[in-house]
């Protein structure tokens, strides 16, 4: 019995992140993690896009020029 309580001491927060993500994919909010990971991503693409257009161009252009 003290083996098991000291193992639940010791890995307590690994056992509450099981069951969080038990719940997480019972429940299907990871897609809703997922979809807001592509926006939040999305958006810093486009941001790095927008303040640096010229070595963007450059960059896929080396690249097409490549391929």
């Amino acid at each position: 019995m003290e083996e098991i309580k000291n193992f639940i001491k010791n890995y307590r927060g690994a056992l509450i992140g099981i069951v969080i993500a038990i719940l997480i994919l019972l429940t299907n909010l990871y897609k809703l993690f997922v979809a807001i990971i592509l926006i939040v991503l999305g958006a810093f693409v486009g941001n790095y896009v927008q303040q640096n257009k010229y070595d963007v161009k450059e960059k896929l252009k080396k690249f097409i020029d490549r391929i």
